[in-house]
């Protein structure tokens, strides 16, 4: 090579040329800098043009795929394969993925919060699919507190800027009543305890709708619900086979785990369809009980409209006598209006003393309440009346 080309890093005059694939390129011998790069053509109207483009313009591509977003898009298949989701699915979750981590306030998130995110772009793939999978579901595979896991869904929500349609409560119960051993056409279940999954879950969402209308729902999780809900309609197919199975040990016959709060919503419900039952005149007559109740759950189901505006019709009347409506603990088969779970059963709160000590607490510092300050504030005419008082005091 001519001497005149010299190195731009050390200066030395050692250019050689060195092919590198299909492409020439000037080296410094020294220390290995590149001074030219050679060129190339990609396209055939290019070609054609006899345009050169160098290989880092054309054909070179950057991988800006990181080794914490390989790893998260890894775990997003695998939840994805865990939970059977179609291949649909895991591509816009894997989607969602990318464009959460890609926000600033990724990075200053912990390992455990980074896996929810995982999870919550699962979640909302199968909420806008209409796929029937509880927050819950996914909380117990990845280990995660519920409150935590509901306050991230709410901000990734809004940093990808997505419409979360609500799920459908009729799939929800169907594939929770799926779930169930006993709806399942298995040889190893008693032919008196086999039910129809279809005929379990239609009763089963009435029981759930009404459940919904009596405030039975309010605030609480669906899944001890669904489960006491099923295993009442399951009673009420064959009552005179199945009133003797508990709720225990129709979970286990199901091969499901019994959410603890399923035995007091099965209460619940059973008390709510006794009041009901006060209405039907056939009903009236009868003895009923939380056990028996269940083998009228069919006319109170097919009634149920007339019901709950016959009860709150009742209730409207005695308060517009000025009597108090019946309270159901003094009367076993009354009816009252029906309220929420935290009207009817409040929590009792912790009652905390202003000065535990006495005048030890009291330093004068303390904050002034505004229905206090008015105490404190006087007029003109207290003012002037204020002074006279001072002086007559001072005078004596």
């Amino acid at each position: 090579m001519s001497g005149t080309k010299r190195c731009p890093d050390c200066g030395s005059s050692e250019i050689v040329d060195d092919a590198h694939y299909s492409q020439d390129q000037l080296v410094c011998a020294d220390c290995g800098c590149i001074v030219r790069e050679g060129l190339l053509t990609t396209t055939l109207s290019e070609e054609n043009s006899l345009q050169a483009v160098r290989y880092v313009d054309s054909t070179g591509e950057r991988d800006l795929t990181t080794c914490c977003m390989k790893r998260g898009i890894v775990r997003v298949q695998d939840l994805c394969r865990v939970l059977r989701l179609p291949n649909g699915f895991v591509d816009t979750a894997v989607s969602y993925y990318k464009q959460a981590v890609v926000n600033p306030l990724y990075r200053l998130m912990s390992i455990q919060k980074k896996e929810i995110i995982v999870a919550c772009c699962v979640y909302i793939t199968c909420r806008q699919h209409q796929w029937p999978i509880t927050m819950a579901t996914l909380c117990t595979l990845i280990y995660a507190k519920k409150e935590l896991f509901a306050s991230l869904f709410l901000d990734i929500v809004q940093v990808l800027k997505v419409d979360v349609p609500s799920l459908s409560l009729q799939n929800l119960i169907k594939s929770h009543c799926s779930s169930f051993k006993l709806f399942k056409d298995s040889y190893e279940v008693p032919p008196q305890y086999a039910e129809k999954l279809d005929a379990v879950s239609e009763r089963t969402v009435q029981i759930v709708e009404l459940a919904y209308e009596t405030w039975l729902v309010t605030g609480r999780h669906p899944i001890p619900m669904i489960t006491a809900a099923a295993y009442i309609s399951w009673q009420s197919l064959q009552p005179s086979r199945r009133m003797s199975c508990t709720l225990s040990r129709f979970c286990k016959m199901s091969d499901i785990d019994m959410p603890p709060p399923s035995t007091i919503r099965l209460k619940e419900l059973q008390e709510t369809l006794i009041k009901l039952a006060n209405y039907l005149p056939w009903l009236k007559i009868l003895s009923l009980n939380r056990k028996n109740i269940v083998q009228h759950l069919g006319d109170l189901l097919k009634h149920r409209a007339y019901l709950l505006r016959r009860a709150l019709a009742i209730t409207e009347a005695e308060l517009s006598k000025g009597t108090e409506a019946p309270s159901s603990t003094d009367l076993p088969n009354s009816t009252v209006v029906f309220l929420p779970p935290c009207v009817t059963n409040p929590r009792k709160r912790a009652r905390s003393t202003p000065f535990p000590r006495g005048h030890m607490d009291i330093t004068g510092d303390e904050d002034i309440s505004d229905s206090e300050i008015e105490q404190y504030l006087r007029t003109p005419a207290e003012m002037k009346d204020f002074q006279l008082l001072q002086t007559s005091i001072s005078s004596v």
